[in-house]
């Protein structure tokens, strides 16, 4: 999950802003520590040559330079935020090779669903692409309020119940990369994470076609059993039989998952507990 070994051009335009911005923070720190240490041996006691201006308390220059500095740094900081801002807009389309790919996303108690409407295909807690496509995501949680990620493709985007947000990526290398949650969101949260396994559009098709014809469907029945809450799920990938499901997971046709109505029996052992005394 290294965000400095990025596999994509926002993961790129990430990595730059950060040492952008620790470019310039370190101009105004490391000249205050070199000052530090020499202002420290200037004007000590056994120093004969330094100035003592008992009477001395105020100078333009000085004032000029305390506060230009930090103002020169807030500025620059200021505009790589603003700039990097829009330039990286999560729902701005990106050029890739070929048609972008659409990939719904749901965020569970505690795993995560992944839906290819354009494949019917869904997976849990694997998701696979093809290198060099634009992916365009829609996220939702069909829970509590939580956070998608995949650190060496960049930008975080929060998914909120009832709701859905747009996210725009790229992967340019094959290869397997994780994925996880950054939200707190209860006693799975910290096995809520996934694989994202990135292969040429050629063995992408192939997958794809195997997954279309997979044993299990994924429609309003089957959902309400996985949606469920649940931890430590291991992958699982399912051909979609309700092509609109995202739908209604969004507009609550399909009710919220236990782990989102507080009080509602069967949310988790700990609320059940909770809930008895």
């Amino acid at each position: 999950m290294n965000i400095l070994d990025p596999q994509g051009p926002i993961g790129a335009a990430e990595k730059a802003i950060l040492i952008d911005s620790l470019a310039i923070m370190l101009a105004i720190v490391l000249p205050t520590i070199i000052a530090t240490f020499a202002f420290a041996y200037w004007f000590r006691a056994s120093n004969t040559k330094a100035f003592h201006w008992p009477d001395w308390e105020y100078s333009g220059r000085i004032e000029l330079v305390v506060w230009s500095v930090p103002a020169l740094t807030v500025i620059l900081l200021g505009g790589v935020a603003w700039l990097g801002a829009h330039h990286l807009d999560p729902p701005k389309p990106i050029e890739g090779s070929s048609e972008p790919l659409t990939i719904q996303a749901v965020s569970l108690d505690w795993k995560w669903l992944f839906i290819y409407p354009d494949h019917k295909i869904a997976t849990i807690n694997t998701l696979t692409v093809p290198a060099g496509v634009p992916l365009q995501f829609q996220l939702t949680s069909a829970s509590v309020m939580n956070a998608f990620f995949i650190p060496q493709f960049g930008s975080m985007i929060y998914t909120m119940n009832g709701m859905a947000t747009r996210l725009n990526l790229r992967a340019d290398t094959p290869g397997t990369f994780q994925g996880l949650s950054t939200q707190f969101s209860g006693d799975g949260f910290a096995d809520m994470h996934f694989d994202v396994h990135v292969v040429p559009s050629e063995q992408f098709s192939k997958w794809a076609q195997d997954a279309a014809n997979a044993q299990q469907a994924l429609d309003a029945q089957s959902y309400q059993q996985i949606a469920k809450p649940s931890m430590k799920n291991a992958p699982a990938t399912y051909r979609l039989a309700d092509p609109d499901i995202f739908a209604s997971i969004v507009t609550q046709k399909l009710p919220p998952s236990p782990g989102a109505q507080a009080g509602v029996k069967g949310a988790s052992p700990q609320t059940e507990a909770a809930d008895a005394r």
